[in-house]
């Protein structure tokens, strides 16, 4: 088996003490070539040329962001449709960031050594899952996409964050972002099938459920949302206090029943179309693409195949 392991070094928690013991590891297994990521679409780049080498295992050890970029490399050449690439490597994922949504949802552990050890197992009983992917303007997403008021979030975070990303960051600059939105509130029009059109301020499409994290706290937005269904859709037509406050203490409960006067909600949508009076922040698992006025959002079934 050909693999090639992917390693952000700047990530939250990732070492080189730790990319060490895992690059030992997995070349016990697999004949192993490990990669640093030295810029931004490195990691795209790495994988999209292991997707044509004809590779059988991609490992991406990194936050959530080395996964966005591993996930859109093995698919660069797929035009939306997997199915037309043919031969596609396997993905394994062994977290190294602060939050590690797409890891978690698929059971993997957060720490990194005993991911490894699950990645080992798996390759080594032969076992894996398919997962169903987001599209999104020409950029897949595992775990969530959005407009507006989360992506705002994103955009100030990405301004300030260093090694060390934190809950606490996140938070502050979601207070700052609601009270002080660097591009005001335009309004969104949301379209999903067989719905009127609906008006709303801000809009987060999930394609699996937590939506994402706080500490070890999920946050629920979908929760019937999961890979091997629809993308859920959870958005606001309004942001006073109140509301803001309702949606959050609802997502952070158990049951994560969002709903409400203000809450436009559904589930297992095969696309979701949003447009925006002026242009908005866009942003794909955490990471800000840049501003739209439009965005289809596509549900794209098996999308990649995961090494769990």
């Amino acid at each position: 088996m050909r693999a090639v392991l992917i390693v952000n070094p700047q990530a939250t928690s990732t070492t080189a003490g730790g990319r060490d013991v895992l690059a030992h590891a997995l070349a016990s297994q697999v004949k192993l070539e490990v990669v640093e990521t030295a810029y931004r679409g490195h990691g795209m780049a790495v994988a999209r040329s292991a997707a044509r080498d004809g590779l059988d295992l991609v490992v991406a050890h990194g936050g959530d962001g080395t996964v966005n970029e591993v996930v859109n490399g093995l698919l660069a050449d797929a035009d939306g449709d997997p199915a037309e690439i043919g031969h596609l490597p396997m993905l394994g994922v062994v977290p190294g960031g602060s939050a590690n949504v797409f890891a978690r949802a698929l059971g993997i552990s957060p720490d990194p050594v005993e991911a490894t050890h699950q990645l080992l197992r798996a390759i080594e009983d032969d076992t894996s899952r398919q997962v169903g992917l987001g599209l999104a303007d020409g950029h897949w997403f595992t775990f969530n996409a959005g407009m507006g008021w989360d992506a705002d979030v994103v955009a100030r975070v990405a301004k300030k964050r260093g090694k060390q990303t934190t809950s606490g960051l996140y938070m502050r600059a979601a207070i700052a972002s609601h009270f002080r939105p660097p591009l005001g509130r335009p309004k969104l029009t949301v379209r999903v099938p067989g719905e009127d059109p609906q008006e709303v301020v801000t809009a987060f499409v999930s394609n699996t459920d937590p939506w994402s994290y706080l500490g070890e706290r999920p946050v629920h937005l979908n929760k019937e949302c999961s890979f091997d269904g629809g993308l859920g859709l959870f958005a606001l037509n309004g942001l006073g206090v109140p509301t803001v406050f309702k949606a959050l203490r609802r997502a952070l409960s158990a049951k994560g029943n969002q709903k409400g006067k203000r809450v436009v909600r559904h589930d297992d949508l095969p696309i979701i179309r949003i447009d925006a009076a002026e242009p908005v922040n866009f942003q794909v698992d955490g990471d800000l693409v840049g501003q739209r006025t439009r965005v289809e959002f596509i549900s794209v079934p098996n999308a990649v195949t995961v090494r769990v």
